[in-house]
């Protein structure tokens, strides 16, 4: 029997939403101990990344409790920093009483890693940025972030912390929107438990090569974490993984095996409208043809091709491997 990587999801995956149409909703709202309960019912899951705060009413001792009870562990702990109070940015925002608030978010976040025994605090300040030009003074926006960031793991030390980047949404333009721009910041910052995480919808939507990204990131030493989802690339969709992009999601973890990357394969997607447990069922069923995708590719014929540069060549192998994976070779 094939031994699989552990898989795991942001919690969000089990939310229900809104957007700027249904502003109503696709559901009614659901707890943090309701999406738990959501998770557990995958079957394939073993670890959840928790927005944080928990939904009000919701205690990290019942946090815990139904982790254990849904067999789960919490693999990040994400801060809110990106909610009304922090429209104009969480480490930059004009505003200092905002930022400090911001700040105890995420020294909130880090008291959490250390209750539930998680690996990391993801940071996704999507709302630093700017929308128009000439709106920020882009030294100071610059400043202020590098800045907070060294402040708030220089606090930590004991802990890691990862940055989710993206090109854009909330904010027209994000500051932290791209794999180089991302570890140039973590370098200023002077701090070694700066990694980051990358989402590869992120990648795919600010026209990066995923594959490239990841191998810029683990040639830093600095790709810590890792999200998979889909979208049609002029957006953030958050589709569920290999809708879209079958090819490049499989060159994408290609690259993690050549590196010997070893993480958990995580899910960052948005179910809307589909119910959110048969999408990660359903997700879950592709990464583990991936796996075995990996397992059957050639490798050394693949690597003769790109010597020679020979994308017929490569295409021919990846197909080989990719087309008959979606049947395990133990009911074959």
């Amino acid at each position: 029997m094939t031994t699989y990587p552990k898989f795991g999801a942001g919690l969000w995956h089990f939310a229900t939403y809104v957007d700027r149409y249904a502003t109503d909703g696709y559901g009614e709202p659901r707890s943090t101990l309701d999406m738990i309960e959501l998770a557990g019912q995958v079957g394939d899951l073993s670890y959840v990344d928790l927005p944080y705060p928990f939904t009000p009413g919701v205690g990290v001792d019942e946090v815990k409790d139904a982790l254990a009870a849904q067999g789960l562990a919490a693999v990040g702990i994400t801060p809110e920093i990106y909610l009304r109070d922090h429209v104009k940015g969480a480490f930059t925002n004009p505003d200092a009483g905002s930022r400090a608030r911001a700040m105890d978010i995420m020294h909130g976040a880090a008291e959490m890693v250390r209750a539930l025994g998680a690996n990391y605090v993801k940071l996704w300040p999507g709302q630093d940025g700017f929308d128009y030009p000439f709106q920020v003074d882009h030294r100071q926006q610059w400043k202020r972030s590098v800045d907070g960031l060294r402040e708030l793991a220089g606090a930590h030390p004991d802990l890691k912390f990862v940055i989710e980047y993206k090109p854009r949404e909330p904010r027209v333009k994000m500051l932290w929107d791209s794999a180089a721009t991302t570890l140039l910041g973590i370098q200023e910052t002077g701090r070694d438990n700066i990694g980051v995480l990358m989402d590869f919808g992120h990648s795919l939507f600010g026209g990066e090569s995923p594959a490239a990204a990841a191998q810029l990131l683990i040639d830093h030493g600095k790709l810590w974490a890792m999200d998979v989802n889909d979208n049609l690339r002029g957006w953030d969709d958050d589709l569920v993984v290999g809708t879209v992009h079958m090819t490049e999601i499989f060159e994408f973890f290609y690259t993690l095996k050549v590196n010997s990357w070893e993480g958990v394969w995580q899910l960052d997607q948005f179910p809307f409208r589909e119910d959110s447990v048969d999408a990660a069922r359903t997700a879950i069923r592709f990464l583990k043809a991936l796996y075995r995708a990996l397992e059957n590719l050639d490798m050394d014929g693949l690597a003769a091709a790109q010597e020679r540069h020979d994308a017929m060549a490569a295409q021919r192998l990846v197909q080989d491997a990719l087309l008959q994976s979606m049947v395990p070779s133990e009911v074959k």
